[in-house]
């Protein structure tokens, strides 16, 4: 008899030549002039831009393998609609008009967590690699990133359906990497607007006035294809996926790192996008103090 030997996602590991295209993207070359670079171009983007995309970083075959592993995926997914502001915070009378906290808008993807992506899927195999966090972290001008030790973030499968949305909103941790593994038949873009809000400033006037749709002369929109890698700094950009249309649900996979160990989700935030929390989520929010950076979480 036959037997076949599962690869499981091994935080050892450095074998990803049979998902990403490493003649394109030497992630694996440690030291090398090409993969400098390839992180020097990124850098440039990212500071320019508070986003860099690295189209075609699966190969062809590991991208159908995503998209095969997505397929079987997305039925776990989680949904719940909700209205919620960029904040996620509850509404209050007391604001002034025009706060940008007083707009609502709906949120309805869904989400697949770690816990249940298995463990020798794609996705997974490349958020643990070393060469993928060590190429993360130079991107980012991080020494180390590191796993989220939240058991349900970290990695998560996004699925939009189409008729569903990912609302404007900005990210907990200062940046996220994601690869479409399918995209949409019809709208489901990604919009941003890089550098809105900086440390202590949550400029909520220019926020508002792009919000109700009065100043979008800073907004952009990312053209990504299945199989691209997004490098983003979503903790101060602005951002949404807009409603999805056509007969095909979108797929990406979002690989979350954080600068520090230890990083587990807000407690109501992941009740929201995850229908339930864990004794992690329950404890870390007991220790929870202001976020460093000044800014609304």
């Amino acid at each position: 008899m036959n037997m076949m030997t599962a690869k499981f996602a091994d935080a050892g590991r450095n074998d990803l030549d049979d998902l990403v295209d490493l003649a394109r993207y030497p992630i694996h070359e440690e030291g090398s002039p090409r993969l400098a670079e390839l992180i020097a171009a990124t850098r440039a983007e990212l500071e320019r831009d508070g986003c860099s995309v690295l189209p075609g970083f699966l190969t062809a075959a590991g991208l159908e393998r995503a998209r095969e592993e997505g397929s079987r995926m997305a039925p776990k997914a989680f949904f719940q609609k909700l209205m919620c502001n960029l904040y996620n915070s509850a509404p209050d009378p007391t604001l002034p008009e025009g706060d940008p906290r007083t707009l609502f808008f709906e949120r309805t993807s869904g989400f697949v967590t770690r816990d249940m992506i298995p463990a020798d899927a794609a996705i997974h195999r490349m958020y643990v690699a070393p060469a993928m966090k060590g190429f993360v972290a130079r991107c980012m001008d991080e020494p180390e990133i590191y796993e989220y030790a939240d058991p349900f973030a970290g990695l998560v499968f996004n699925v939009l359906p189409p008729g569903t949305q990912q609302p404007w909103h900005y990210d907990t941790n200062e940046f996220i990497t994601t690869i479409m593994t399918q995209e949409a038949e019809d709208g489901g873009a990604f919009q941003y607007c890089p550098g809105i809000r900086a440390p202590g400033d949550e400029n909520l006037e220019g926020v508002g006035r792009l919000l109700r749709g009065e100043d979008t002369s800073a907004l952009k929109v990312l053209d990504l294809r299945p199989g691209d890698l997004q490098l983003f700094k979503g903790r101060y950009a602005l951002h949404q996926v807009s409603r999805v249309g056509g007969g095909r649900e979108r797929h990406t996979a979002v690989l979350g790192y954080a600068t520090k160990p230890g990083l587990v989700g807000p407690l109501e935030r992941t009740r929201q996008l995850y229908g339930r929390v864990s004794e992690a989520h329950i404890l870390a929010e007991r220790a929870l103090q202001q976020s460093t950076d000044g800014l609304i979480r």
